[in-house]
């Protein structure tokens, strides 16, 4: 019997679905298959309404155990499974297409904290902002942090391999994780939960998984280093003239303050417009700038003179002409302000009408050169749109978007997605760049994956696929 994807949210189960229903509410309680309702509703569309699927069931389990059967009598059925966790995916990576939903949130505890080792181990359904809050907790430091974080869930982040604002210290989730348990898609558990720094026993199967957007298997739980907690920080924001004179900027930062950067944020004027004109806060400058620099140092140091060597950089940066002007955080009220300007960005778009975006990574070297030739190439293309951009300019990560010109519709706007994106895209792969930097591939970006991957990547992976899931029902039609 193979009822894979054929379900439609508008027509009644056949007798096999029913008799799955049956067993699966059986593995992990009635309660917890949901065929109807807002929960179900929910768990079929991401969160920019770009996709929405259908599904047979939203079905809950609360333990390893529960995941294991669910997807071993799914397996046995031929029906296709989605692992989903917070549902804040942009790339359409977690909506189904048929067969059932497998939510993560009830894999939502924290086991162990080990201050001595540096390590937290959590369930996968844990939400980001609660491990950070725990790690805290525990006086320690969880350095992951995105936008989404109080919604967001661990197994989604390593799903994704999610990066954020601290990349270019701590590293990508990739490099925070240490130990990995996983149900592969024939039901059979993965236990990896080791806290290790070296392990060299074969293949690293946890990074097999981190990044396959829930391809491979469903992760159930991780193992994640700690860090010291910073006992100081120091924030500030720079105008700068250009992307190139804000590169400069970041070259001086990282060669004099190294040890103490933590985040590099970049900002164009347009996307620190739309926060101000939608109640995100009042602009720090008496004059308009083209660009900023968001800049985080911090330290476990209490000795550690900070603000002296910001101020000094910051110096060397009015001398060469590189930094126009600065305002630095005068306290940890002024410091989240600064800050709120950069979250604030993707929210406030929205109010400017229909935006076409790209998540996109450059060499360091190249970003300035690709920002003059990405942007002058879609406004010939598209004349008058708006360049909404920034990112993560310390480790090459640009969410480069653009809104619609003010004279033209959404749905014209938008029938120009495809040609804008392969505009973007093409002066990304030439550049040696990454079409996808932190996001994942999900729907939006497969085709795209094939035309810029690597084609010996692409039948590897392919490989890899059909070994672990000989029967494509993990997240099928996702990345590959």
């Amino acid at each position: 019997m193979s009822i894979k994807g054929a379900h439609s949210a508008c027509n009644e189960p056949t007798d096999g679905e029913t008799l799955l229903l049956d067993r699966l509410r059986k593995a992990v309680g009635s309660k917890h298959v949901l065929t109807e309702g807002t929960a179900l509703a929910g768990a079929l569309s991401e969160e920019r309404g770009l996709y929405k699927g259908n599904a047979l069931a939203l079905v809950r389990p609360a333990n390893v155990e529960q995941v294991s059967e669910v997807v071993r009598l799914c397996y046995e059925t031929g029906v296709s499974i989605v692992p989903q966790g917070g549902n804040t995916g942009l790339v359409g990576g977690g909506v189904p297409n048929g067969g059932i939903v497998l939510s993560t949130g009830r894999l939502n505890k924290i086991f162990d904290i080990d201050r001595v080792n540096a390590t937290i181990t959590a369930g996968s359904g844990c939400i980001l902002a609660e491990i950070q809050q725990a790690a805290d907790d525990a006086g320690a430091l969880f350095p992951l942090s995105l936008a989404s974080e109080g919604s967001c869930q661990i197994g989604g982040n390593l799903a994704t391999n999610a990066g954020g604002t601290a990349v270019l210290r701590y590293g990508n989730t990739r490099d925070l994780v240490l130990g990995i348990e996983a149900v592969l898609p024939d039901g059979r558990i993965l236990s990896d939960l080791n806290g290790l720094r070296k392990n060299n026993m074969g293949y690293d199967l946890k990074n097999l998984l981190i990044g396959s957007e829930g391809t491979l298997g469903v992760i159930t739980a991780v193992v994640l280093k700690l860090f010291p907690k910073p006992v100081q920080r120091m924030t500030a924001l720079a105008a700068c003239t250009d992307s190139q004179a804000a590169l400069d900027f970041y070259g001086m930062m990282r060669t004099k303050n190294a040890d103490i950067l933590s985040a590099f944020e970049f900002i164009n004027r347009f996307a620190l417009q739309t926060v101000l004109d939608h109640g995100g806060g009042s602009d720090p400058f008496g004059d308009i700038h083209p660009c900023y620099c968001l800049i985080e140092l911090s330290s476990i140091n209490p000795d550690d003179e900070l603000r002296s060597r910001l101020e000094a950089t910051l110096t060397e940066a009015f001398e060469t002409g590189a930094v126009l002007d600065a305002v630095i955080g005068a306290s940890e009220t002024q410091n989240e302000a600064l800050w709120q300007l950069r979250e604030r960005i993707a929210e406030s778009q929205k109010f400017e009408g229909a935006s076409i975006k790209h998540d996109v990574s450059l060499p360091v070297s190249k970003l300035a050169e690709f920002i003059e030739e990405a942007v002058a190439a879609c406004l010939d293309h598209v004349p008058n749109v708006r360049p909404c951009y920034f990112g993560h300019f310390g480790d090459g990560n640009l969410h480069f978007n653009f809104t619609r010109p003010k004279d033209m519709s959404d749905a014209d706007f938008l029938a120009e997605y495809a040609s804008v994106n392969r505009i973007v895209h093409d002066i990304v792969n030439r550049m040696s760049g990454s079409i996808s930097a932190e996001h994942g591939i999900g729907r939006t970006k497969r085709e795209d994956l094939h035309r810029y991957k690597d084609p010996v990547a692409i039948e590897v992976m392919r490989q890899i696929k059909s070994a672990l899931d000989p029967k494509g029902l993990m997240n099928p039609g996702k990345v590959l």
